[in-house]
């Protein structure tokens, strides 16, 4: 988040979702207990380094690693927090001075700090340990709100692929060497990732639906949610079905491995040297795309996920439980978790980075990959669209880089002859005419914007997008 936007945040003072916390030499003892009750309420911003009055006091320089090593390791300890839960670190300078930002998601599970249950007022911190109506509220509350935490107490653990648990191990110690998920068997396991429940209201316990999409094998996962289902869709010829498809109805771990191989079989691969290190685009961008896809959609929702390649841009679609309408700036915006409890079990094996990385990632590699801006729009339905209007990358690594970049380009060649054609500023009219589309809408949707958002075509009326008068150039 941008400083200017931080600025604004801390001058609106301390409240419901916004706390400050000296911590110039070391945590505040009351850290954990904000974190606590932002997880249970609403989420907030923490900020450390900032005085009660809102004043910046920043965190002492030779105190700043050790001061974010406390707050990550804590936070990675059951016995401070629990469940735990990954928390980025934000490092900011304002007025000479350093604090640190900690953007604090919504949880979808009740939890505590030092064994005890904390929500959050305007007033600060409030321990509810032993208000039991409160206590069965936040619990009510949680799981009204998350379909991920649906618990199905007849759902066995015979009945989960068991060769993906044992995979689940493995990734999450390649993330880290001496992870818990290494000595548990299944039940523990389950339970240490929020997958397996107990609500306290009930008290029924079990395998949640989360542990069902992430684990289950394809009969228990129809059976809890029949309309699950992921459709893949190559449209590049036959427009109005498809020139091939990957219907998938599986778990979630299997459908990421699907639909990765949908993407490697049907896009070219450019190669991009970052610092020193060899990276491929393709993957860096669709990594994202499809862990969101996967990740943050709503499956109370029937409306079936939607991965659609298409001539210039991939279009992915899912379902949402939406906290804003419109495009996301993605130098203005607060990520929130649709299922944080996924969300936290791929950043343990490793499949996606911390809240919100993912828009800033893909904007970033997307620009790369084909010269033009990624478009997200929040609303019902979350849509995500990377065009693939594909310029050669700004570095090429090797001979096959090279080869990579002239057969994506091969690949394009109506915007290699919308850019010689536009040397001359065109109407849109023209433009389409030219190459030959029939649709306005179309054009426009998938042609035009694309290379205007991208920057390869100018408007010669720049301040009236919309003017009857306009014409675009290259």
């Amino acid at each position: 988040m941008k400083p200017e936007k931080l600025r604004e945040i801390i001058s609106g003072g301390e409240g419901l979702t916004v706390e400050f916390k000296q911590s110039r030499t070391k945590l505040n003892r009351d850290v954990f207990e904000t974190v606590c009750a932002f997880l249970n309420r609403n989420g907030g911003h923490l900020f450390l380094g900032v005085d009660d009055q809102g004043g910046i006091v920043g965190i002492e320089p030779e105190s700043i690693e050790k001061v974010k090593m406390d707050f990550v390791t804590a936070m990675n300890n059951p016995l401070k927090i629990c469940p735990t839960f990954y928390l980025a670190i934000e490092t900011v300078e304002i007025e000479t001075s350093t604090i640190f930002h900690v953007l604090v998601p919504e949880s979808s599970q009740v939890h505590r700090c030092n064994g005890r249950i904390y929500d959050r007022n305007e007033d600060g911190d409030l321990d509810i340990t032993d208000n039991t109506n409160l206590v069965a509220g936040l619990y009510n509350r949680k799981q009204g709100s998350y379909t991920e935490n649906r618990i199905f107490p007849f759902a066995e653990l015979s009945e989960l692929n068991s060769d993906l648990l044992m995979r689940a191990r493995k990734m999450a110690a390649n993330e880290r060497a001496n992870h818990p998920w290494k000595t548990m068997n299944d039940l523990e396991l389950l339970k240490s990732a929020g997958l397996y429940l107990k609500d306290p209201q009930s008290n029924k316990e079990g395998i949640t639906l989360a542990g069902i999409l992430i684990f289950g094998k394809q009969e228990l996962i129809l059976a809890a949610l029949p309309h699950h289902r992921t459709d893949a869709l190559l449209r590049k010829v036959n427009l109005d079905r498809y020139d091939d498809r990957d219907d998938i109805r599986v778990n979630l771990l299997e459908s990421y491995e699907r639909l990765m191989q949908f993407i490697n079989k049907h896009l070219n691969d450019t190669f991009y040297l970052e610092g020193d290190r060899r990276i491929s685009l393709r993957d860096k961008i669709f990594r994202e795309v499809v862990s969101n896809l996967l990740i943050h959609r709503e499956f109370a929702n029937p409306f079936p996920a939607k991965l659609i390649i298409e001539k210039n841009r991939v279009v992915a679609e899912n379902s949402n439980k939406p906290h804003g309408n419109g495009l996301i700036d993605p130098d203005n915006f607060s990520p929130f978790p649709k299922n944080p409890t996924i969300a936290r079990f791929f950043k343990e094996i490793g499949l996606v980075d911390e809240l919100g990385s993912g828009i800033r990632n893909t904007y970033k590699y997307s620009k790369i990959y084909s010269g033009a801006d990624p478009v997200f729009t929040e609303g019902d339905v979350f849509r995500t669209i990377i065009p693939l209007t594909v310029q050669t990358p700004p570095q090429a690594s090797d001979q096959a880089s090279d080869q990579a970049s002239e057969q994506a380009i091969d690949d394009n060649d109506q915007t290699r002859n919308i850019l010689e054609f536009c040397k001359t500023a065109r109407p849109g009219s023209e433009i389409q005419k030219f190459i030959g589309i029939k649709s306005r809408r179309y054009f426009r949707e998938n042609i035009l914007n694309p290379l205007i958002k991208g920057g390869l075509l100018k408007l010669t009326i720049p301040d009236k997008p919309t003017s009857p008068n306009q014409k675009y150039y290259s």
